[in-house]
């Protein structure tokens, strides 16, 4: 499906998109792929590393401008939805602007889907956004309720929309694993909670999920992939084993455990191998065969979280993988 298409992702300089952009590039060769970012300095950094490769292009402009983003989803196949306001802390104590490119961005980026005619847009959620604690997750559960509810509205037009939530992308720029390494040297580390536990997917996965989406998507699929869990106090140990771990209490807005699918959500819930789907209430999509498929409806008790999980990383597994990812944590 992907194949020689042109492809739109906005805030495509963070850290999904420096992992989207490359993987994407090698496994389906699109003829066009359209980085839509509002920051020129990391657009400028991020165009050296493809050169002269004619099918990675740059495009200034911010999601709360639908009229740029008008402009640059012009012969735009699929799109990629991954901009927002997202360090919880931050959208706390600026709400407005939060709610500016979370939700209003949102709006302006389904408008202009539809009416420039893109085939299938998929948009990144987060945890945060299963009953939401904080403003950073009640934007984003506004956002995939208004990804959805947008294939109701495509008129003539056969735009689909469709999101995929996961949690904690292991070594991302500000994330926990960077963050421990770069205080490791002063002998403690801080911990909210000893409690606490994380959602652990590294940036290769969440990829493979969206890729995943565009093949599989009918129109209004929440995907959440299957992924291992781990409590805090392991990561800190696993990163700086001799640190003195000092517990300094849940910051605002922040969750003890990570939650992807929450009880409300178990009866328009679908199982599969590697992933679970929830499909829309509205219009009774959720007893859709096509996008039911072959998935198994989960238990009416069902939820995802990051302390129920049945998977576990232990600290062998996160060491490994950090020895290997090394030279890209915290730089993208």
């Amino acid at each position: 499906m992907l194949k020689n298409p042109s492809i739109l992702i906005t805030g495509g300089t963070g850290s999904f998109g420096h992992s989207f952009v490359p993987l994407t590039l090698e496994k389906y060769n699109p003829s066009r792929l359209v980085i839509y970012s509002r920051d020129e300095m990391k657009q400028w950094e991020m165009a050296k590393l493809y050169g002269n490769d004619s099918r990675v292009r740059f495009f200034i402009g911010d999601v709360r401008d639908k009229d740029r983003l008008s402009r640059a989803l012009n012969g735009i196949d699929y799109v990629v939805h991954a901009a927002a306001t997202k360090i919880v802390p931050i959208a706390e104590y600026n709400p407005f602007e939060c709610v500016k490119t979370n939700v209003i961005g949102a709006m302006n980026l389904i408008d202009a889907c539809i009416d420039q005619g893109v085939k299938r847009v998929v948009a990144l959620s987060t945890d945060k956004a299963s009953s939401p604690s904080n403003l950073y997750g009640a934007t984003k559960l506004t956002s995939d309720k208004l990804f959805i509810a947008g294939n109701s509205y495509t008129g003539q037009k056969e735009t689909k929309f469709s999101v995929v939530r996961y949690g904690n992308v292991m070594g991302s720029r500000g994330s926990v694993i960077p963050f421990f390494q770069s205080l490791a040297h002063t002998g403690k580390l801080p911990i909210t909670d000893p409690r606490m536990t994380r959602f652990m997917i590294s940036l290769e996965q969440g990829v493979q999920l969206v890729w995943h989406a565009f093949e599989d998507m009918v129109g209004g699929e929440i995907y959440v992939k299957k992924i291992p869990s781990m409590k805090i106090t392991d990561v800190a140990s696993s990163i700086a084993p001799d640190a003195q771990q000092e517990i300094v209490g849940i910051r605002p807005g922040e969750k003890l455990h990570e939650q992807m699918i929450g009880i409300e959500d178990a009866p328009y819930t679908y199982e599969y191998d590697d992933y679970f789907k929830i499909l829309p209430a509205i219009n009774n999509w959720y007893q859709d065969p096509k996008r039911i498929c072959k998935g198994k409806l989960v238990s009416p008790e069902f939820t995802y979280s990051s302390d129920n999980n049945e998977e576990w990383m232990n600290s062998e597994d996160l060491k490994s993988w950090v020895e290997t990812h090394q030279a890209k944590i915290g730089k993208i």
